[in-house]
This record gives C-alpha cells, structure tokens and sequence, in this order.
C-alpha cells in the first residue's frame, strides 16, 4: 500500500486558471485564487484507507477526512458542497467521483498518484479541463521538526546530567 503521509510543497502546476475558469469563477477571484493557490501546504494524514488532507493558502484552508470506498461530504475548488466518493484506481492512484448537492455545474473529478520518483500529482477535472499539480515532500519542514526534537532531547539529557552531577556533589 502506497504511502500518501505527508507535508507536500507544489514544484509544477498547469491549467488551474483555466479550472476555474470552466467552473464559472470571476476574473478578479480566478487571478486572487491562481496566487494564493502557487505555494500551497499539503498535510496528508493516512492510516491504512483512511485518509486527512489538509491544504493552506493564503485564502483559504480546506481540511478532508474520508475513507476509501465511503461517500464523504466535501466542496468542490471553487467551494460548492459536494458529495464524493475515493477509490483506489491502481495500487499507487486513488480516483475521487464528486456529485454537486445543489445546482448543476461541471462534472467534477480529482485523482492523487505516487509516482516511482516519489512525487505526488494531483489532476483536478472539470468537464473536459484537466489541472495537473505536481508535489515533492517537504523535506525541510520535516528536517526542522526532526532538528528540534533532537536540540529538545539534548538538552534534556544536559539537564539530567547537571541534575544528576549536583546529587552526586551533596
């Protein structure tokens, strides 16, 4: 089973304005969204078939948590509540089906694969639009994390061993 856990930093992205676009998003929210939209924070969460993603811009968050193969509630990119529906396509790609709960509008899709390179491409449809995002983990948020937590058992250990030092003293 593929591994999704993560924090994910985007490296390439084509096509999200024009996502947009077909999904009826004003000019002036489609050039606010494309900027907010380059740099986002991907925090993927998964045990098993059981999913948290996690996405921060500048805008907006949105927070999912689902389980392969059960109808979940989300909104589509441009916010319109959804219900979806994940299933493992290949052993490495999971495929999401989205049916708007009020209105009509594009057919909507998203799919997330693992590549054998170690990166994560996300293609969001809409009618016959294809946005295709390409993710690397962020290797340094994890590094920081780690460096952290290795000064914070350091110095732990130099409080033990003044502490431990002063005993011997008395």
């Amino acid at each position: 089973m593929p591994n999704f856990s993560g924090n994910w930093k985007i490296i390439r992205s084509e096509n999200f304005e024009d996502l947009l676009k077909v999904l009826g998003v004003n000019v002036m929210l489609r050039k606010i969204a494309v900027a907010a939209a380059s740099k986002p924070a991907v925090e993927i969460k998964q045990e098993g078939d059981t999913f948290y993603i996690k996405t921060s811009t500048t805008v907006r968050t949105t927070e999912i948590n689902f389980n392969i193969g059960e109808e979940f509630e989300e909104q589509t990119v441009d916010g319109r509540p959804c219900k979806s529906l994940v299933k493992w396509e290949s052993e490495n790609k999971m495929v999401c089906e989205q049916r708007l709960l009020k209105g009509e509008g594009p057919k909507t899709s998203w799919t997330r694969e693992l590549t054998n390179d170690g990166e994560l491409i996300l293609t969001m449809t809409a009618d016959d639009i294809v946005c295709t995002r390409v993710y690397v983990r962020d290797r340094g948020n994890y590094e920081a994390r780690t460096a952290v937590g290795a000064l914070q058992a350091q110095s732990l250990t130099q409080k033990s061993a003044k502490e431990l030092r002063k005993q011997r003293q008395k």
